[in-house]
């Protein structure tokens, strides 16, 4: 377990908590550490969830799944990230996406009761453990607005602009790599692979970014942030 103290410690659930207090904390929580291989499934759409997930190692796919079958990413996330923390805080806990490992993946699951409730000893810890909950909710609900917009916007050029200026803005840096290839890009923001190709290249003609694979570089945020207001 101490392997991964450092990744625990990325994690916005342990945000503010000693490393020192990991061992006990842990124990207290009654994790589950638990390897999926490449395109297991971790849960379905429907299963009822009692569990927090975070991801140690690899990466895992938040899948949305119409009733055409068609499946629809709507996040990528990787080591040290959380997921599931909305579904356990809902009345029924049915979950509405499927989860998927990308890769060979670890996963700490927490029972959600441990984290809600403070152990017998009242540990300063677990109260912060709690608080942190609650703000990675209501960072989770920003996340959501933001996705739900970013769907709404209706040209090309006005998506991948959004999901750049956030990525620029989530690595501090006008150079950033991001976790989705062109396909899972185009399946993220729910339009054509090919007219996204097209679009990409054109913003980088434009002068406005330049990219090779999962690494892109901003070199005129103005310029996309004018692609936002429709200018």
């Amino acid at each position: 377990m101490e392997t991964y103290y450092p990744i625990i410690k990325k994690c916005a659930l342990f945000r503010g908590i000693e490393e020192n207090n990991y061992k006990h904390l842990l124990g207290c929580l009654n994790v589950q550490i638990k390897h999926f291989k490449e395109n297991e499934y971790l849960f379905f759409a429907g299963d009822r969830i009692n569990k927090v997930g975070v991801v140690l190692s690899g990466s895992v796919e938040i899948l949305k799944e119409n009733l055409a079958g068609n499946k629809h990413i709507i996040a990528i996330l990787e080591s040290s990230h959380l997921f599931a923390e909305g579904i356990v805080c809902t009345a029924n806990r049915i979950s509405p996406v499927t989860v998927q490992a990308k890769e060979s993946t670890m996963v700490m699951f927490i029972p959600y009761e441990k984290i809600i409730r403070s152990c017998g000893q009242s540990c300063s810890y677990h109260f912060g453990l709690i608080q942190n909950m609650m703000v990675v909710l209501g960072e989770k609900n920003i996340d959501l607005n933001w996705k739900l917009e970013l769907l709404t916007l209706k040209g090309m050029r006005e998506k991948l602009a959004s999901y750049l200026v956030k990525a620029s803005f989530e690595n501090s840096s006008y150079t950033f790599q991001i976790p989705l290839n062109r396909t899972e890009l185009a399946d993220f923001l729910n339009v054509s692979r090919t007219s996204m190709c097209r679009e990409l290249t054109r913003m980088k003609n434009d002068g406005l970014i330049d990219f090779y694979g999962r690494s892109f570089r901003i070199l005129d945020k103005e310029g996309l942030i004018d692609c936002l207001s429709g200018i």
